[in-house]
């Protein structure tokens, strides 16, 4: 379903996150992603262009690159910063080699924070973090999912419990994994207030 038909407005500034998986020869696995802000206006940055940037050039042209094993360990990692409003802020690319031999699994996204939120990374590189670890599970899940046999098998799925749709006392596990549905699981839904 579509969003509804917005109020009368005009464009002001558009972030486009690309990610992409790539399995490689070596059996290992490249997830690439690309962070680039515009702005559709021109805007001042006193250390570019002579004090400006004109509408369609990047502010932020970013991407980070982690190469990963079948289980997710982050194998190698490199960022680039190609397009930045400020002359130092390349200079945090290296430290992002510090997600060597950390695994995408849970607690991932608390680490980067702990290593790379505030003046020890780049926000915008953070930021990219979530959507570069989900298209690492994207990439080699089907992969996994036929190593460790989760149709048939006793290794429990990971998705399971992961959110409403793979409820484990829900419809979509009953009917795709009923070997790991439990019925009299309590569900437990935040009340937030």
């Amino acid at each position: 379903m579509p969003l509804p038909t917005p109020a009368e407005r005009t464009d002001q500034h558009t972030r486009t996150v690309t990610c992409k998986g790539f399995k490689r020869t070596d059996g290992l696995w490249d997830i690439e992603g690309h962070l680039t802000d515009i702005k559709a206006q021109p805007i001042a940055i006193r250390e570019r262009n002579n004090g400006i940037v004109e509408p369609g050039e990047p502010i932020h042209q970013l991407a980070i690159r982690i190469t990963v094993d079948l289980d997710l360990n982050i194998i190698d990692a490199v960022a680039s910063m190609d397009y930045t409003p400020f002359r130092i802020c390349p200079t945090i690319a290296d430290t992002y080699q510090q997600l060597i031999g950390i695994q995408i699994a849970p607690g991932f996204t608390k680490k980067c924070k702990a290593l790379f939120s505030g003046i020890s990374g780049c926000t915008h590189l953070l930021e990219l973090l979530g959507p570069i670890a989900t298209t690492a599970y994207q990439a080699t899940h089907q992969e996994r999912e036929n190593r460790e046999n989760w149709s048939e098998g006793e290794n429990r799925p990971h998705t399971l419990d992961t959110c409403h749709t793979f409820d484990s006392a829900g419809e979509v596990v009953k009917k795709y994994w009923p070997h790991f549905y439990e019925p009299e699981k309590q569900i437990k839904v935040a009340n937030i207030s």
